[in-house]
């Protein structure tokens, strides 16, 4: 017992004292948001939908039946397609366009396409923007010729880029995410270069430097860790903006192949039948304002968590 404990028997102990409650790690603050947990949850709902499409009552979402167009929503009906196959009583939860195609099945088909197309132009336009912002921020000498080649890429309208690289090389889903990935790697560099550029001058940067520490690891260990989180933040916004493009591209006709079930295909086929047929083109634009939305959100979210400035308003 301390000679305190002696002097006053109501004090406590330091040595004994409970310790203090530890923080909440940085996984169970971003789903303790509201936003995150919302935004999550609707993806999570719509990715799992994507996948479980086959088994959700859809049926080959290319397959045509003339006798069986624009049906309305939860009309029933037998279904024979084009190659002899009969489908009775089938329940068409969306109706069917001019061609008989199921709106249902095209539309939760189309979601892989989306999704898929949305995520990969993320990836491949934050892993390119990381490079080239680690490269402009770290080495003084390629800034000045690296970020005036990112300026003039940011010059070019990202939609017109699309479009012409489409043309040029045909409308595959590697072309299409090469596309939309592109225009959005200037915007990633400059966001990791302005990263690099402010731990650049931190003490413990300028210690490891002098102590000549390979430029590999000083990247890896020091100033990589600082990027992760503007990064993540960042993807969300290029992964919403990705699916509202490859969405775009397909209406115009000038995106993935029309026989492809995407939600901007389904669309611009119902532009035409809108005032008859309104629900060709409402549910898949439901269906996509309601990802892009959810991801944004998300990303709102993970804004809030993780950024430092709106951590000390939960603080």
């Amino acid at each position: 017992m301390t000679q305190q404990a002696l002097l006053d028997p109501l004090s406590t102990d330091p040595a004994t004292e409970a310790p203090p409650p530890r923080r909440k790690t940085l996984w169970r603050r971003v789903l303790a948001n509201g936003a995150v947990r919302f935004g999550g949850g609707v993806l999570v709902l719509l990715v799992a939908m994507a996948i479980l499409a086959p088994w959700l009552g859809t049926i080959d979402p290319v397959a045509m039946d003339p006798g069986s167009g624009n049906l309305m929503p939860g009309s029933r009906g037998d279904f024979n397609n084009l190659s002899g196959d009969v489908i009775e009583n089938h329940l068409f939860v969306m109706g069917t366009d001019s061609l008989g195609r199921d709106i249902w099945s095209r539309t939760l088909y189309g979601a892989r396409v989306s999704i898929t197309v949305g995520l990969a132009a993320a990836v491949v336009a934050l892993v390119f923007g990381l490079i080239v912002g680690l490269g402009a921020g770290y080495f003084r000498r390629l800034d000045g010729i690296v970020m005036r080649l990112m300026d003039g890429v940011m010059a070019i309208p990202g939609i017109l880029f699309a479009v012409s690289l489409v043309a040029l090389f045909g409308g595959t889903l590697a072309t299409v995410v090469f596309a939309i990935a592109v225009p959005e790697i200037p915007r990633v560099a400059r966001l990791v270069r302005s990263v690099v550029l402010s731990v650049r001058e931190e003490p413990y940067v300028e210690a490891a430097i002098a102590l000549d520490t390979p430029t590999w690891k000083l990247l890896a260990r020091h100033i990589l860790p600082n990027a992760i989180a503007p990064l993540i933040i960042q993807g969300t916004y290029v992964c919403a903006s990705a699916i509202l493009v490859e969405a775009i591209l397909s209406f115009l006709g000038v995106g993935l192949p029309a026989e492809m079930a995407t939600w901007g295909n389904i669309m611009a086929e119902g532009r035409a039948q809108f005032k008859q047929y309104p629900h060709n083109l409402l549910f898949p634009g439901i269906f996509l304002a309601a990802t892009v939305l959810a991801v944004n959100i998300m990303g709102d979210g993970l804004r809030d968590t993780l950024d430092p400035k709106f951590n000390k308003r939960g603080e």
